[in-house]
C-alpha cells in the first residue's frame, strides 16, 4: 500500500520551532518531489515548500521563507520541513505529498497525500 505519514506536530508557543517528517511506505520517495501544504481553520489548503527529487531544488511560499527550511533523506525515505520563528498565523494541519517532477508541487498534480499534523502554534 503507497501511503506517505506525517509526524512531529504539536503544540508550540509563538517563536517556538518543530521539525515535521514525512515518511513514505510502499514506495520509494527518491523518485517524487515532495511538497508540504498546510490547512488552517476555515481556510483553503495553501502550499508551503516543495522539494525536488535530489533535493538540489526548493522554494518556499512567501509567508514562510526565511523561517523554514524544507530538506530530504533519500536513504531514510523521509522529508522534513524545519520551522522556526513560528507564529499564530501557522497554525494548521500540514500535508506532504509527492509528484514525480518538482518544483513546482502544484495541488492539483499531487499524485499521492497524506493523512495530516496538527501543528498549533499557541501560547
Amino acid at each position: 500500500q503507497l501511503q506517505l505519514v506525517e509526524s512531529g506536530g504539536g503544540l508550540v508557543q509563538p517563536g517556538g520551532s518543530l521539525t515535521l517528517s514525512c515518511t513514505a511506505s510502499g514506495f520509494t520517495l527518491d523518485y517524487y518531489a515532495i511538497g508540504w501544504f498546510r490547512q488552517a481553520p476555515g481556510k483553503e489548503r495553501e502550499g508551503v515548500s516543495c522539494i525536488s527529487r535530489g533535493g538540489g531544488s526548493t522554494n518556499y511560499a512567501d509567508s514562510v521563507k526565511g523561517r523554514f527550511t524544507i530538506s530530504r533523506d533519500n536513504a531514510k525515505n523521509t522529508v522534513y520541513v524545519q520551522m522556526n520563528s513560528l507564529k499564530p498565523e501557522d497554525t494548521a494541519v500540514y500535508y506532504c505529498a509527492a509528484v514525480p517532477v518538482g518544483p513546482p508541487c502544484p495541488e492539483s498534480g499531487m499524485a499521492y497525500w497524506g493523512k495530516g499534523t496538527l501543528v498549533t502554534v499557541s501560547s
